[in-house]
């Protein structure tokens, strides 16, 4: 099992930025490929950005490249979310998920998730 936290949310007016913060424990941490997802009221949850098992592989969905960045820290354990520019349509609630496989955009395809964090953006 593993276990993951997310925080950081909150809320913020539009062109602020803001960094989210995944605590990961349980199992070997860098044998997880790591992702972000969101959910908007009365939407689908949405893939964000994705991290392999080192720090070397990001991908990042098309709505928020150039504006987010995902990292992580396999000493701490953590997986971060800096999200720039944050725009009204940024706002959701934001999920850190891991896969114990290689790095992936398919939410279904990922074993643990976190409770979530909601970041709202006032325009």
């Amino acid at each position: 099992q593993v276990q993951l936290v997310e925080s950081g949310g909150g809320l913020v007016q539009a062109g602020d930025s803001l960094r989210l913060s995944c605590a990961a424990s349980g199992r070997t941490f860098s044998n997880y490929a790591m992702g972000w997802f969101r959910q908007a009221p009365g939407k689908e949850r949405e893939f964000v950005a994705a991290i392999g098992f080192s720090d070397r592989t990001t991908y990042v969905a098309g709505s928020v490249k150039g504006r987010f960045t995902i990292s992580r820290d396999n000493a701490k354990n953590t997986v971060g979310l800096q999200m720039n520019s944050l725009k009204p349509e940024d706002t959701a609630v934001y999920y850190c998920a891991a896969v114990g496989s290689y790095l992936i955009t398919n939410a279904d395809d990922y074993n643990y998730w976190g409770q979530g964090t909601q970041v709202t953006v006032s325009s």
